[in-house]
């Protein structure tokens, strides 16, 4: 594609008061609005002083900017643009935002964790694939990452628990997250204080009255963890709760022992729909086997602390690592064990085996949002940074679930937050008042791509009209109007 014009012919002049960048922005908070997000956010935050004023609208700003791509307070700039005050009421400057940020303390991070909880389960009724039916098991998937922190003091460089509650239908995910300071532990640490509230909300998401023939407890949630979560602490925590577990253990000698009583006929073949490329030898694993064994976990803890569950083993065959004269191919195996709490009847070898390996996509949520708001944390101090993540996470379901809402031809079921802000949010608009009503003229859609769908029945459209249609007006208010042609 090549500039239509010569350079001379065209100027840039940063004059006009009614365009906007980011009209869809319009929808995005209106599904948030009946979500309750504003009214959660200023009946629950008693952020002290005159900074904590209105703490509905400074939320719903700083979610606003999220949405619209910011990764920093400064990018709250964004909201400030254009016609963006005539579209939005107090579009605040970026230096209010950032002290209301700095006045957390960790009391009003668990309100706004409250907030964030109770937004979700609110956006069900709007998103009906976000309810988890009765017949559903959700998955919890617990795990961590490191992310840069801007400021001299860097507090709070470790999202130490990232769950990203799912039911066995992978589209639908969302987002819970605490911040650790990046210490030896503190993820594990942090997976057992905030299971049962996470927990809750899950339960709050299902159906309220369930089918007479189908108990509630049949179903139940389960948590899905790598070994650095292996400990009494969360996996007790996981069940007190409620919930059952599927963690993976470290190659101690209590689960090579386990592993060693497996018969070699109850070995199970799984075939992978497609190869796999393994990290830590480099090579393509294309076939792999299944079993399992009962087993204990914490045997060296008192008897009424022991957890009683089943050994899920899946052997990947490796290469002879002895040079001989006439190796074999496959003589050796290396094992990779999870430990989990599920009934054998309600999930089998192969389908534990399979939910377990699904908890690696996570990896991908991590690197979803860290294209977004959590590229850096943007602050020194650590309960801002921490107030950040749970907005930048509230941010993060209300894109998947417009992106829902909006799904055409499947495309956004699965889209990350940048693909589904580009049709969505990231649409250009110029303002018009008629009649008392402001619209919001939006480009022509291109060939092959349909008019973006709203994601709130509030919202109308106008679409353009065709230029035959448009000149029949222009005549009728010529000669309503008497001036000449």
């Amino acid at each position: 594609m090549q500039f239509k014009h010569a350079p001379a012919a065209v100027s840039a002049v940063f004059d006009d008061p009614n365009l906007v960048s980011a009209a869809g922005l319009v929808p995005m908070l209106r599904l948030a609005r009946p979500a309750g997000l504003d009214e959660l956010a200023q009946s629950r935050l008693s952020v002290p002083t005159d900074k904590g004023a209105n703490a509905g609208g400074k939320v719903m700003a700083l979610v606003a900017g999220m949405l619209a791509g910011a990764d920093s307070i400064d990018d709250m700039n964004v909201l400030r643009h254009g016609g963006m005050g005539r579209l939005f009421d107090r579009t605040y400057a970026p230096s209010t935002l950032g002290s209301f940020l700095r006045e957390f303390r960790f009391g009003h991070l668990r309100q706004l964790d409250a907030v964030a909880s109770r937004t979700l389960v609110n956006l069900t009724p709007a998103v009906p694939l976000l309810l988890a039916a009765n017949r559903e098991r959700v998955v919890v998937d617990l795990d961590d990452t490191i992310i840069e922190v801007h400021g001299y003091k860097k507090a709070g460089r470790l999202v130490r628990v990232l769950r990203r509650p799912r039911t066995e239908r992978p589209p639908r995910h969302c987002q819970h997250r605490d911040l650790g300071t990046g210490g030896p532990g503190s993820a594990a640490a942090a997976g057992q204080d905030r299971l049962p509230e996470r927990r809750r909300t899950d339960r709050r998401r299902r159906p309220r009255h369930p089918p007479p023939h189908e108990p509630r407890q049949q179903r139940p949630t389960i948590a899905t963890a790598d070994s650095a979560f292996y400990g009494h602490g969360t996996v007790g925590t996981a069940i007190k709760a409620g919930a059952d577990v599927s963690v993976t253990v470290r190659m101690d000698p209590a689960v090579k022992t386990a592993i060693a009583t497996i018969p070699d006929d109850a070995w199970e073949t799984i075939e992978y729909p497609n190869a796999i490329r393994d990290e830590a030898t480099g090579r393509w694993i294309s076939k792999a086997e299944v079993a399992e064994v009962p087993f204990v976990a914490f045997r060296s803890r008192k008897i009424a602390e022991r957890v009683e569950g089943r050994l899920v083993v899946r052997r990947i065959p490796d290469l002879n690592p002895k040079q001989v004269e006439q190796p074999t191919l496959f003589d050796t195996y290396r094992h990779h064990a999870f430990f989990t709490t599920t009934d054998k009847q309600a999930m089998g070898t192969v389908a534990a085996d399979k939910t377990h390996r699904a908890h690696a996509i996570i990896e991908q949520v991590h690197t979803d949002l860290k294209g977004g708001p959590l590229a850096h944390l943007p602050s020194g101090v650590f309960t801002t940074n921490s107030a950040w993540l749970v907005l930048a996470v509230i941010a993060f379901n209300l894109t998947r679930a417009a992106g829902l809402i909006a799904d055409q031809a499947g495309r956004l079921a699965r889209a990350t937050t940048a693909t589904i802000r580009r049709p969505l949010i990231a649409v250009p608009a110029r303002l018009a008042r008629s009649a008392r009503r402001i619209i919001l003229h939006l480009p022509e859609p291109g060939p092959g791509r349909p008019p973006s769908t709203d994601s709130s029945p509030r919202c109308t459209h106008h679409h353009r009209q065709q230029p035959a249609d448009r000149r029949r007006h222009q005549r009728h208010d010529r000669e309503g109007s008497g001036r000449p042609g």
